[in-house]
């Protein structure tokens, strides 16, 4: 308490004018204060004393024709590292870095301090002043202002979006900018600004910036495209004079002289690079595989490393995902009564060599979850006028998908579903599920490959065995891509990534306002006033026992509203990598960082 009012009272002898007490800050989190002190020296994940050099390729699949990550055109085919979540932000800087060992916490980047106020009615940036573009030129308060408006006229979202919740943006003393957020604003708004990325004033092209280009670009980051063969491959080298290197939140981070990403058609091609050392690391996503598919000489000679991550993160949810806009979808009961006839025990079985746990939460495996937890008194009053629609077993935690016999044909879990597809209004009719007017239940699963075409049809099976007639329709990944962003689909299959800190994207996939805009994340189309109620109760949670409150009860709602059917989740993280490639032992609260890795050959 000593300490707190210490605090305040440094904070009101630097109050600005208009605005309550503020100091400046060396990080900030969205609940508490950042795990770090002032004066922290690197992050707790890295090894700062890492030897720099070397080089490293990464392989995807895919293809590019454009080096610009942040506009709507050739969205999905910009080359990866630019602006890169998986591969570091080797061009482009954000004004603060996240730590990947906290829920939700940055620190100093372009900007070495920050102040705002306890209602984050506004937050300023000071920019670090050795702050310099890859040409030497200082990073200024102009080339901010410049990035967040032409990212709002064109940029792609969630850029475009970011100035949506400010009232006033402007320069503040040489190093300064300040954003008065309005009423739009949530207490996530400031640290989204912090994350988002600012581009050089002198060396952007404005009237063309909407265009795809392959025009190597200008960054304040460590590094600089060196190569590029569209569609092939892209070279980043290192830049020797970036100006963040010993800065504390860098440290310890780019550590290669060079790095490749090599682009493949398909997964396979892939592989045998990796396996021939033509690629690096590999990260495998299919359990068959992982147990069988290792075989090979440079695994078994110790060349090739075998690692297994357990993050400390929520599962997520990946699913069937029903579109409530197609009218067949539109009754809870029958969403749950077509959810309970997929046989994840014959699935997890026949096709995974039962490597998965069944998902039962959107935050299953954190203190975030409903899973085996009982609302408690201000869950309730959150839920409000949803409490008589949330089941039961949901409600006090016990509720659990139930296990079959993994025959495909449980014949005491069809008979539950077949109980909430009569109370909808349907029955089986000359081997045939259809409604009182004779239509049949009849839907088509939309796949973009070939695991996901796997599942469809085993899920078609299991669907046939009452009568409902299910299509699987693969499809390529543009005609894919153009569908999913109409929403022009029965059914598809998606993964809802989950963090331990959630916000706007909670906004995006579950708000009924986001039902209709092309593009979005709305792919259920829920559209659910209680739905819209608890998400802003996210969003505006003060006190991390709150925001976990409210995120339980939007857990409890959207299991009972039955969107999504629950497939399954590994709780691991599996990589190979060659042996010269090294990481850390530390392994942070969001699973491995490969921009801390490095080449141990490095000389």
């Amino acid at each position: 308490m000593r300490a707190l009012l210490t605090a305040l009272f440094i904070g009101l002898a630097v109050q600005p004018v208009g605005h309550a007490a503020s100091a400046p800050l060396h990080g900030i989190a969205m609940h508490g204060d950042p795990a770090l002190p002032p004066g922290y020296k690197h992050f707790p994940y890295v090894n700062p004393d890492v030897k720099k050099g070397g080089s490293i390729t990464y392989g995807v699949v895919g293809t590019f024709d454009n080096l610009n990550p942040f506009i709507l055109k050739s969205m999905r085919t910009t080359a990866r590292g630019m602006w890169d979540p998986e591969f570091g932000n080797l061009v482009y800087e954000s004004l603060m870095q996240r730590s990947r060992d906290e829920a939700f916490s940055m620190y100093g980047l372009l900007a070495e301090s920050v102040e705002w106020d306890e209602a984050r009615s506004f937050i300023q940036f000071n920019l670090a002043p050795k702050a310099r573009w890859a040409d030497g030129i200082p990073v200024t308060p102009d080339d901010v202002i410049f990035s967040f408006e032409l990212l709002r006229d064109k940029g792609r979202s969630p850029f475009s979006r970011r100035l949506d919740v400010v009232s006033k943006m402007e320069q503040i003393g040489e190093h300064g900018i300040r954003f008065t957020f309005n009423d739009k604003a949530d207490r996530e708004s400031p640290l989204l600004l912090a994350l988002s990325p600012v581009l050089p004033r002198h060396a952007t092209d404005v009237e063309g910036f909407d265009r795809t280009s392959l025009k190597f670009p200008l960054g304040s980051g460590p590094y600089r495209v060196k190569e590029v063969k569209p569609g092939e491959k892209i070279v980043y080298e290192r830049n020797f004079d970036y100006w963040g290197r010993d800065i504390p939140s860098k440290v310890g981070f780019d550590n290669y002289d060079r790095i490749t990403v090599e682009y493949f058609l398909q997964e396979n091609s892939l592989f045998e690079a990796f396996k021939k050392g033509d690629v690096d690391i590999f990260q495998e996503g299919n359990p068959t595989k992982w147990a069988r598919g290792y075989g090979f000489p440079a695994v078994t000679s110790g060349e090739i490393v075998k690692d297994v991550f357990k993050p400390q993160v929520p599962s997520g949810m990946l699913g069937f995902v029903f579109n409530t806009r197609r009218p067949m979808f539109s009754d809870v009961r029958v969403r749950h009564g077509l959810s309970l006839v997929f046989d994840f025990e014959w699935v997890n079985r026949n096709l995974f060599e039962n490597a998965y746990k069944r998902t039962e939460s959107f935050w299953q495996n954190s203190e975030l979850s409903s899973l085996g937890v009982p609302a408690d008194d201000k869950e309730r009053q959150l839920l409000g006028p949803a409490l008589s629609r949330i089941e039961p077993a949901i409600l006090d935690g016990t509720y659990r998908w139930p296990k079959t016999d993994a025959s495909g044909r449980d014949r005491k879990v069809l008979k539950q579903a077949v109980i909430l597809l009569k109370e909808a209004g349907y029955s089986i009719k000359d081997g045939v599920m259809s409604d009182a007017s004779g239509r049949p239940l009849a839907f088509e699963i939309m796949t973009q490959n070939a695991d996901q075409e796997k599942l469809a049809l085993a899920y078609q099976r299991f669907l046939a065995a009452l009568g409902i007639r299910a299509s699987v329709r693969t499809v390529d990944d543009s005609q894919y891509q153009s569908r999913v962003q109409t929403f022009d689909y029965d059914v598809i299959i998606r993964a809802y990534a989950s963090s331990l800190s959630p916000g706007i994207e909670q906004a995006v996939r579950w708000r009924s306002d986001f039902r209709e805009r092309d593009g979005s994340e709305a792919f259920a189309g829920a559209d659910d006033p209680d739905v819209d109620r608890l998400v802003d109760a996210i969003l505006t949670a003060r006190s991390a026992e709150d925001f976990r409150s409210a995120v339980r009860a939007h857990d409890r709602l959207l299991l009972s509203n039955h969107y999504v059917l629950p497939l399954y989740h590994l709780g691991q993280q599996w990589v190979a990598r060659h042996r010269r490639i090294a990481r850390p032992e530390t392994v942070p609260l969001y699973g491995y960082q490969l921009p801390v890795w490095w080449d141990a050959k490095a000389q």
